[in-house]
């Protein structure tokens, strides 16, 4: 198992200790690290899906907003 060494301002410090008091803030600080890399993976891949759709967009033909009324109208019963 590695051992990392953070700085933090120490308000956070002694509001971490209180929080977690009584607990094993190694697991702690594992889980909450997990949960920042699993937080980092969605948001990239959200981006990266945005960055997709607006590169489709480039390729996809111009519809009118006439052109769009009319699907709109053609699909209701």
């Amino acid at each position: 198992m590695a051992t990392v060494n953070f700085s933090v301002p120490d308000d956070v410090k002694e509001a971490f200790n209180v929080a977690y008091q009584g607990q094993n803030k190694s697991a702690v600080i594992a889980d909450l690290m997990r949960e920042a890399i699993e937080r980092a993976e969605r948001k990239q891949r959200s981006h990266d899906a945005i960055l997709r759709i607006m590169d489709r967009r480039k390729h996809a033909p111009a519809i009118t907003d006439d052109e769009i009324r009319a699907a709109r109208e053609d699909g209701r019963p």
